[in-house]
């Protein structure tokens, strides 16, 4: 690894044209964007890029563009995560092949795999690349499946490069034993936009953000002013980023960080099918909190 895997890393979106094909002159002008914002690293095919509308051919052809267009400026870690361990795999080897720093993987969903089931799953990904691999625990999209602390722990020791993991279950007190049995140098990652701050107290390494597509520059100052001892500046940026995280009930996740950046003139288009626009109610509501935010 040439840089740790720490800081703000960005859940991106994936750029969408009217036919809902990938549009790539959007996906390079959000990148400039993150970037020159002071992020930390980009994950793409995330739940906020809508992995799971994405089929194997888009992933393959996002990850070269996105690996492309980053071209060793930040990390790249793309979420490789799938139902099966086989699909998991294939999609992680193609990452590593095309340049990536890491992969992310999200547990299983449907499924309800045991944490037996979880560790074989995660050992194979390991055993199948070389790079860095992260889990990603979210609980809430996956029908409760998740990662407990002794089995990550187990993982951790087991396999060298199961290096971290992503959290958003929101629960602090998971997060906490996490960071409290793993290795030393084992990356605990808050996936919860609300917790970003609270989770750098406790330990965690950084954050993976959805919001940080909207807002790169608060978000960021989270992290930079923690790492710089300001706890004080750091729960205040904490306390901004509230209303735009508060926004996603506006819609259907993840229609709204795509709703702002059309806002803010990026070319994020809309979701794939079934999730729509939003309602021009809450297409009101959105624009006034950006306003009040100051990013319009």
């Amino acid at each position: 690894m040439k840089r740790e895997i720490e800081g703000i890393i960005v859940a991106m979106v994936t750029p969408f044209d009217r036919r809902e094909r990938i549009d790539k002159s959007g996906l390079r002008e959000i990148i400039d964007y993150l970037i020159s914002n002071g992020v930390h690293g980009i994950l793409p095919m995330g739940s906020q890029g809508e992995f799971y509308a994405l089929s194997t051919k888009d992933k393959f052809a996002l990850m070269d563009a996105v690996i492309e267009e980053i071209n060793g400026r930040v990390l790249v870690i793309p979420n490789t995560g799938c139902i099966t361990t086989r699909d998991s795999i294939e999609l992680s080897r193609y990452a590593e092949k095309a340049g990536a720093d890491a992969v992310s993987v999200i547990t299983p969903f449907f499924i309800s795999p045991s944490q037996e089931e979880l560790y074989h799953h995660y050992g194979a990904i390991c055993k199948s690349v070389d790079i860095p691999v992260l889990a990603y625990n979210n609980p809430g999209r996956t029908g409760g499946t998740q990662l407990s602390p002794s089995t990550v722990n187990r993982l951790a020791n087991n396999y060298t490069n199961f290096r971290g993991i992503k959290d958003n279950s929101g629960d602090l007190t998971l997060v906490a034993e996490m960071i409290r049995i793993t290795p030393r140098g084992f990356k605990v990652i808050m996936g919860r936009d609300t917790l970003i701050f609270g989770g750098l107290m406790y330990g965690t390494a950084g954050a993976i953000s959805a919001t940080a597509n909207v807002a790169p520059k608060l978000v960021t100052e989270i992290y930079e002013a923690y790492k710089a001892g300001e706890y004080s500046k750091a729960r205040e940026s904490q306390l901004k980023l509230a209303p735009l995280r508060s926004a996603f009930a506006l819609g259907t996740f993840p229609v709204v960080v795509k709703e702002a950046l059309n806002m803010m003139g990026y070319k994020a288009g809309n979701c794939r099918k079934p999730v729509l626009s939003l309602s021009e109610e809450g297409r009101r509501e959105l624009r006034q909190i950006l306003l009040d935010m100051e990013i319009l």
